[in-house]
């Protein structure tokens, strides 16, 4: 019988796992979360806010016959290894393991590897500690801050105005494109107008007018340019200019999300659960490996090891030259956690040609994105030769700008992804004239700022501080879920009910729900994991800050929805409602749940006949389709106090009869 247990989040990490340990071991998995806070108490937050948010738990449903099975784990296994993801959500599960496990009478570590390799788990065990309670109380404090303000926005949105949930984070994203799409509706476009000198196939652009920058702004301007030019172009000057070019750093989430996107085409969701598989496990032949390390992260670090193991790689493969020594890279964001590495591939001599036929086809695309940015990471520089024609014509200076290699360095393996749009200029002397050119002209028109795409977005929260790298994609996600958002050419496009949602947050919510409000949350947590704060006088300060902002609301905003309507159903008589739901207004009876009737508002009004029914002598009789039965289709009618009338007929004959 095996003496260690080790518990991991998924089922396939721990099939990854079990290979690389002996029979003395059991790899098991929690399947992620085992437990959560209640919905009970006060707001249903799951907190006991007078007893410093003392959080009260209860097991998930559906993970009660996984705790029973880690129970008969633990009492037959004489040490218990806590292996769960090397982050805060990570070390506060195997926190909440550790106590339904009832791990205190038990030997336990708490293990962290940052890539699912052999040689890492090994070493992990080597090197166990104990859980880390600042990183728990911060993952806690995240949970329960967004647990008060979503429970309670979500619940005043939903009476008030129909919208289906709010969030810490969500709703500054919401914001975001919501404030973009009143940038675009309040810009002006500006005319302008371009003078291009077009010969061969390239086209140099009219810049300057006696060494002054020249702007046309209508047709009769850039006329007068025309008419001013003579027959000959000559080449005044040729310009050149060497350059390097420096390598990217390696991916962090973020960046990952972004360049798969622009690169790949792939979503933020579709890029992590991909990644998600890569770094869990792959079969490689007779072995199953790890291929990229923890994909949640915001660290542009290299482990030393790997570092080692890159240099040796291009020495082997490139020579000297493609080598200037091991590079670490330093975010430029205050918030980095730093608790593990960039993203990267776990052993370079797994490359992307030698694991093609072992991947689908999205998991090769990434994994050799991946691949190529960290390898080049450490690669030497690549040197241009910028240049540039200059071109005159009676003051008039047209300019031509290209691009020349002289060294590949780093694009020797990330060239495919960084492509120049600068090609290199043709070859002229000083003094040449250009003989039959065309002179082309091109109106435009200024453009307003850009939507959001979905890699623009998750850039922009990550410059402001806003969420975390295992945040993203879910937020993102939401947005479109709750029918806030809609994608037009891949960009976010704000609908009537995401509108609607800021523009009351804003009105009731300014001084929780902002930009600035939130990155210092951010900085709050942090803190809070670096045990340099208490947790709950920090939430103290929000929540005391946040319930009369919540009282005020819940007081002040106007109720939208349900909208009653002067229409009862026809299937209990109940009066009839619109409500908003994740695909827009719908009508429906104000019976709900007893009476499930529902329809599209944009139901066709029943056509009146103009009949009074002979009957109750109150309704009209109306033209109807039947929905249901043999008869689905057919039209009937019948009077418009239905359900309190049921008089119907088969034609309008029947009626004139009576």
């Amino acid at each position: 019988m095996a003496s260690n247990l080790v518990i991991v989040e998924s089922p396939a990490k721990s099939k990854t796992i079990e290979k690389y340990l002996g029979e003395d071991f059991i790899v098991t998995s929690s399947k992620g979360h085992i437990r959560d806070l209640a919905t009970r108490g006060y707001g249903g937050y799951g907190v006991d806010i007078d007893n410093n948010f003392e959080p009260q738990y209860k097991i998930l449903k559906e993970k009660k016959e996984v705790v029973k099975e880690l129970k008969q784990y633990v009492k037959k296994c004489d040490k218990v290894y806590l292996a769960t993801d090397p982050d805060r959500e990570g070390e506060a599960i195997s926190w909440h393991l550790y106590e339904i496990l009832k791990l205190e009478d038990k030997e336990y570590e708490r293990i962290v590897f940052n890539e699912i390799t052999k040689n890492a788990v090994l070493k992990a065990l080597e090197n166990g500690r104990n859980i880390d309670i600042n990183l728990v109380k911060s993952q806690e404090s995240r949970r329960i801050l967004d647990r008060i303000i979503g429970f309670s926005l979500s619940k005043l949105l939903q009476k008030k105005i129909g919208s289906k949930s709010a969030g810490r984070v969500q709703s500054i994203a919401l914001k975001l494109i919501v404030d973009r799409e009143r940038e675009i509706e309040k810009f002006v476009p500006e005319e302008y107008w371009e003078v291009f000198l077009s010969f061969s196939k390239y086209k140099a652009k009219l810049e300057k007018y006696k060494n002054e920058t020249i702007k046309l702004s209508s047709q009769e301007e850039t006329q007068k340019v025309l008419d001013r030019l003579g027959e000959e172009y000559k080449i005044f000057d040729i310009i050149t200019k060497i350059r390097e070019k420096s390598p990217k750093p390696p991916y962090i989430t973020s960046t990952l999300q972004q360049e798969a996107s622009s690169k790949l085409n792939f979503n933020a969701k579709r890029t992590m659960a991909i990644a998600q598989r890569l770094y869990e496990g792959v079969e490689l032949g007779n072995e199953r490996v790890g291929l990229i390390t923890y994909m949640r992260t915001d660290s542009l670090r290299l482990s030393g090891e790997f570092l080692n193991q890159a240099k040796n790689y291009i020495l082997s493969e490139f020579g000297e030259k493609y080598y200037q020594g091991s590079k670490n890279f330093k975010s430029k964001s205050k918030n980095v956690q730093d608790a593990h590495e960039a993203i990267r591939p776990t052993n370079l001599n797994y490359t992307p040609e030698y694991v093609k036929q072992f991947l689908t086809k999205d998991e090769h695309k990434l994994y050799s994105l991946i691949y190529a940015r960290a390898l080049s990471s450490q690669m030497s520089k690549a040197v241009v030769e910028d240049q540039k024609l200059i071109i005159e014509n009676n003051d008039y200076t047209f300019e031509l700008s290209g691009e020349k290699e002289i060294f590949d360095g780093y694009l020797k393996v990330y060239g495919k992804y960084e492509t120049s749009e600068r090609n290199e200029i043709p070859s002229f002397s000083i003094g040449d004239t250009i003989k039959n050119p065309e002179i082309i002209t091109e109106q435009k028109f200024t453009n307003p700022p850009a939507r959001y795409t979905e890699a623009k977005l998750i850039r922009k929260m990550e410059e402001l501080g806003i969420g975390r790298p295992s945040t993203y994609a879910v937020t993102v996600d939401t947005l479109k879920i709750r029918n806030y958002v809609k994608m037009e050419k891949k960009t976010f496009i704000p609908t009537k009910q995401g509108i609607l949602t800021t523009e009351q947050l804003e009105k009731f919510f300014s001084d929780i729900i902002n930009v600035k409000y939130t990155a210092q949350m951010e900085e709050v947590l942090d803190k809070i994991s670096e045990g340099k704060t208490i947790w709950y006088n920090e939430l103290y300060d929000f929540y005391n800050r946040f319930k009369p902002l919540l009282e005020n609301a819940n007081e002040q905003m106007e109720k939208i929805y349900p909208v009653v309507l002067d229409e009862k159903c026809p299937e209990c008589g109940n009066v009839l409602v619109i409500r908003n739901g994740r695909y827009g207004e719908f009508i429906a009876c104000s019976g709900f749940p007893k009476c499930r009737y529902t329809r599209k508002d944009d139901k066709e009004v029943p056509e009146s006949t103009g009949i009074k029914c002979p009957n109750c002598e109150e309704g009209m009789i109306v033209k109807r389709v039947s929905k249901r039965g043999r008869s689905k289709g057919k039209t009937f009618y019948a009077c418009d106090q239905y359900p309190n009338c049921k008089t119907t007929y088969t034609t309008l004959d029947e009626i004139e009869s009576n």
